[in-house]
């Protein structure tokens, strides 16, 4: 038996989806080695997420200001 490779990225997911949709065949997700995205689109996909960390942060130390007093 082969041995099953799985990526923690979340491309198995996507593999799923993609059989499940058409099934034609015609599109491999495996078919590279690696998924590259680029820098900057990366970053601009991110820019929501560090901004609610940082909100999220914010008003977690406000929290602690108020309950514990420091």
């Amino acid at each position: 038996m082969g041995e099953k490779r799985t990526e923690a990225c979340g491309r198995c997911g996507i593999s799923s989806a993609v059989d499940a949709s058409d099934g034609d065949g015609e599109r491999d997700p495996f078919g590279d080695e690696r998924i590259e995205v680029d820098e900057r689109d990366a970053r601009a996909a991110m820019r929501l997420q560090v901004a609610a960390g940082r909100l999220k942060r914010r008003l977690d130390e406000l929290a602690t200001r108020l309950t514990y007093g420091r």
